[in-house]
């Protein structure tokens, strides 16, 4: 009879620790996979930025690449090859009317912009997403360039603007010479994405 009693109680014991120890491994898996939640999440943030990073690098380089491409303009606008619209306001480099204060020129004096004596020069000042105070590219060399919200191009024609600065090279203060400072702004498949080159050009 004691010997029966025992048994019941080893059996009754034994129960009692297998019911704590599936209690136990219920935690130890909502653990795991608590961790693994994470650690997916983690690795989802991650590619996403990367790839945020990468479309950001090539929008950068479209609207670098289109403001090279205005520089290029200008400088077809100043000399050729081919024949600008206002080829003869570059011949001499010592008339400079055509330059309008505050980049507000019509005409072949579009993008012109007189150099500001006192105060921001006029690349500063003037907002280069206003298309009537710079010149977009190909206005006076009719070249074409493709712009637009179609596929991954710039979503404006770069624009570019030129003020004469006087040539450092000519120390005649009674005959002054000048060169041209041109300023160039590219655009990113979106409006905001900008890029500035600039480049001092003697013709």
């Amino acid at each position: 009879m004691r010997y029966t009693v025992s048994y019941t109680l080893v059996r009754a014991s034994a129960n009692v620790r297998s019911e704590k120890q599936a209690g136990a491994s219920l935690i130890v898996v909502l653990l795991i996979l608590i961790v693994v939640s994470i650690l997916g999440v983690g690795g989802a943030q991650i590619a996403s930025m990367a790839e945020r990073g990468a479309r950001n690098d090539r929008d950068l380089q479209i609207a670098w690449q289109a403001s090279e491409a205005a520089l290029l303009d200008a400088e077809f606008d100043i000399h050729g090859p081919g024949v600008s619209k206002r080829s003869a306001v570059f011949t001499n480099s010592k008339n400079i009317t055509a330059f309008v204060p505050g980049c507000t020129g019509t005409g072949n004096s579009k993008g012109l912009c007189a150099l500001a004596v006192t105060g921001k020069p006029a690349w500063l000042a003037v907002d280069f997403t206003d298309a009537s105070k710079v010149a977009e590219f190909g206005a006076f060399t009719d070249r074409p360039f493709a712009a637009g919200t179609t596929g991954p191009q710039p979503a404006l024609k770069p624009r570019y603007i030129m003020e004469p600065i006087r040539d450092p090279g000519n120390r005649d203060l009674s005959d002054l010479s000048y060169i041209y400072r041109v300023t160039a702004m590219g655009f990113g498949p979106r409006e905001d994405i900008q890029a500035v080159t600039q480049i001092v050009f003697r013709n």
